[in-house]
């Protein structure tokens, strides 16, 4: 096979891995997809769909069977070479006769000594790390935080006008973008381990924050709520609060919190976490993040509270932004600022999305990518 050839089929070969990859949800594991190729043509693929099953490498080395012989493993993430709650992938490729591996991205978790490349090289397969033109970083890059940082992945969803207002001048905020927005909002809540408002936004919207589709929540799993709540202000009457014995709701709260409100949510089924007080008098978020992750949440999507939001990105936490911008204009007086914070002194400080993604949903303008703060000074 020519080289250019054989580039594209590699190429071709390490998309599909990453596209299994992407139905992965086992955290507080990586999500990895694998393929197998024998022949020029992929003869299976696989993907760790939750914790505790088995690994993507494992999964498409079965389904290839005698096919796998001879072949050629494609893997988004470096196979282990540890005994965890499954055995070694190393073992199974080994035993399955595969020639050669390509693995999209090296393991960065430093808790993990001995790599699975070194194992397979020193066995005589053919180990290559990356393609060219195709990059496997971004599946992982929330569990590369979690494992390496000891901190969630952030992203930041906001919806506003196009003068940059959430609300009318009456608080009105039902709805300002469409259905279409709507329902992107409901696919990234699975993408995520846990949906997070601050306590005005509990308040002032009442909201679920639950994903509505079915077949979304069977194939994925339904993310866990998080509320910010400093003065544990959030009532028993709440539907959130309403609907924590059916899905996981966490209150993150201060350490001098009242006692009593606590015992009545979790009463009511809640999980309340106290973190360290603020210089404002809110809830420390670094502090809130680090014991989330102890907990095992890997990522988490931010949906609303403007001092929520502004306390991320003043701390520099907020990894990822997802902004909706409706065709509409709600008037100097209309409530601003998803965001409160600050803010930089000037443009050249701010942060931004440096190779944004734009989309139309319906007729809202729709940007996302990772956040990149610039350097301080």
């Amino acid at each position: 096979m020519p080289a250019s050839a054989e580039l594209e089929f590699d190429q071709s070969a390490m998309r599909e891995a990453i596209a299994q990859a992407l139905s992965a949800r086992p955290s507080p594991n990586p999500p990895v997809g694998a393929v197998v190729v024998n022949e020029g043509k992929i003869v299976a693929r696989g993907y760790h769909r939750r914790a505790g099953e088995e690994h993507a490498e494992a999964i498409a080395i079965a389904r290839a069977g005698d096919a796998a012989r001879g072949g050629t493993l494609y893997v988004t993430l470096e196979p282990c070479n540890h005994h965890g709650r499954t055995p070694p992938c190393v073992d199974a490729i080994l035993q399955a006769g595969i020639r050669r591996v390509v693995i999209g991205v090296a393991d960065p978790n430093p808790h993990v000594v001995g790599g699975g490349a070194t194992r397979l090289s020193e066995a005589g397969l053919q180990v290559d790390f990356g393609v060219p033109g195709v990059d496997a970083k971004p599946v992982i890059a929330a569990w590369s935080k979690f494992i390496t940082e000891g901190l969630p992945y952030v992203a930041l969803k906001l919806a506003l006008s196009l003068d940059g207002r959430i609300a009318t001048r009456t608080g009105a905020s039902k709805w300002v973008t469409g259905p279409e927005a709507r329902a992107k909002v409901q696919e990234l809540r699975v993408m995520h381990d846990a949906v997070a408002v601050g306590i005005n936004t509990a308040l002032a919207d009442d909201p679920r924050l639950t994903v509505r589709d079915p077949a979304l929540v069977e194939q994925y799993g339904a993310p866990a709520r998080l509320v910010f709540d400093s003065a544990m202000r959030l009532p028993v009457t709440s539907r959130l609060v309403q609907t924590a014995r059916e899905v996981p709701t966490w209150v993150l709260t201060t350490l001098d919190a009242p006692i009593e409100a606590e015992q009545v949510l979790v009463d009511a089924g809640c999980f309340v976490v106290r973190a360290p007080t603020s210089a404002e008098g809110r809830v420390d978020v670094s502090a809130a993040l680090q014991l989330l992750a102890s907990q095992g949440i890997v990522s988490i999507l931010v949906e609303g509270g403007a001092e929520l939001s502004g306390s991320l990105l003043a701390s520099r936490l907020a990894d990822e932004l997802h902004a909706f911008v409706a065709p509409v204009l709600l008037g100097p007086r209309g409530r601003p600022g998803a965001v409160d914070w600050a803010g930089p002194d000037t443009p050249q400080e701010a942060p931004r999305i440096l190779d944004p993604r734009w989309e139309l949903c319906g007729r809202d303008a729709y940007v996302s990518g990772p956040l990149s703060f610039p350097a301080r000074g």
